[in-house]
């Protein structure tokens, strides 16, 4: 078997080595060739271009990069025709792998896409070009594939990686330990985001709020994560405008999941670390706030009633959300007191994301060769793999 695989950053080439390494045990002789990084390499994938090819993010980064991506793009179709795979698999990076595929597929190449674009919740038109590109997607999450089975595209629900990788029962006393918090004491975990500017718009509301809810307590342990020794930076700054906070304040780089373990609740910002969150059983409440001008064009453009994907995933609200102007330190406060003072509360909702968790917990790697073994051997998705 020839497989094509392109890949366009790190969480890809995480992903694509994981479906190498199940695919190799399907078909001993199989070969590979595309893009991917050194996790894809190390499974034998022949890289014609260094994956950070196209990681490019941003409106003004991508329009500066198009010629060099659009010249990458031909010479991978040139390159995949005269190789004649027998399937080429876009992992993530939408916008770049849907028209390559389409380019492909129109050819006579079977192709797969493996994580959905969320097109779900935002340009939902979208799924006529997915439909035209790929004889089947490959999605992470149940909602996703309700989605194309909606819009009558060939799809496997395959669970998420995440989930496989996360233990089914952990041990908040451990986590604590390790990190040097006290046992004893009410945890709240503050993740504020990865990027820069999510700390300039959230960062110190979180801190006002963890000062705020500490007052109300009595007593408080906070432990933050920084994603890199920049974010790090900047939160030892925002911490020295609360002395008091900070001298109960833990500041790791990395560590998350252990952070979010070690808690009782977890205040964040949106994205895959409410879906972590969930996925170590801790109570939480997302918050966002962005640009004015971003917010005006969000409301408009996104479709979906949550923001937070265990909301997306159970189909009702188990996640408080507050959003831009609700975003306040008394706002937050309020939503996060039920989690410390109501053990009950807190216990049915651990219990519920536990439950969540052994559902996502597939083996993602595995279904998504399956799928993608009979797409190349039937031509079509084994409904065994999830929905169709």
């Amino acid at each position: 078997m020839r497989v094509y695989l392109v890949a366009g950053e790190l969480s890809g080439d995480i992903l694509g080595a994981g479906l190498m390494q199940a695919l190799k045990r399907r078909h001993p002789q199989i070969a590979f060739r595309g893009i991917g990084g050194p996790r894809m390499q190390a499974q034998g994938l022949e890289s014609l271009y260094p994956l950070e090819t196209l990681s490019v993010m941003g409106l003004v980064e991508v329009l500066k990069h198009l010629p060099g991506l659009i010249k990458v793009r031909r010479h991978l179709k040139r390159d995949a025709l005269a190789w004649r795979p027998d399937i080429m698999v876009g992992i993530d990076a939408p916008d770049f792998n849907i028209g390559l595929e389409r380019q492909l597929h129109d050819q006579g190449i079977r192709t797969a896409h493996y994580v959905s674009p969320s097109v779900w919740a935002w340009r939902q038109g979208r799924v006529k070009k997915i439909a035209k590109a790929v004889d089947g997607m490959l999605t992470f999450l149940p909602f996703e594939a309700d989605f194309y089975a909606d819009h009558h595209v060939p799809v496997a629900y395959v669970g998420h990686p995440l989930a496989d990788e996360l233990p089914l029962v952990n041990d908040r006393a451990s986590a604590r330990q390790a990190l040097g918090l006290a046992l004893d004491v009410p945890t709240l975990a503050v993740l504020p985001g990865s990027r820069g500017n999510e700390i300039r718009f959230q960062g110190e509301i979180f801190l006002r709020t963890a000062s705020a809810l500490r007052e109300r307590l009595g007593a408080l342990q906070v432990a933050i994560p920084a994603a890199s020794p920049e974010r790090r930076q900047e939160l030892d700054s925002l911490l020295k405008r609360f002395p008091e906070l900070a001298a109960s304040t833990v500041v790791v780089e990395g560590r998350s999941r252990e952070v979010m373990t070690a808690s009782d609740a977890v205040l964040l910002t949106s994205g895959t670390a409410a879906l972590e969150t969930m996925l170590c059983h801790r109570p939480m409440v997302v918050a966002y706030r962005m640009a004015p001008a971003t917010y005006w064009l969000a409301r408009r453009m996104v479709k979906t009633r949550w923001i937070s994907l265990p909301n997306l995933i159970a189909q009702e609200t188990l996640v408080p959300e507050l959003i831009q102007d609700a975003v306040t330190a008394d706002g937050l406060v309020e939503t996060l007191l039920p989690w410390f003072e109501d053990e009950q509360a807190r216990s049915t909702l651990e219990q519920r994301f536990a439950a969540l968790h052994a559902e996502l917990q597939r083996g993602a790697s595995e279904r998504a060769a399956t799928a993608v073994t009979s797409l190349v051997e039937h031509g079509s998705l084994d409904p065994e793999t999830g929905k169709v």
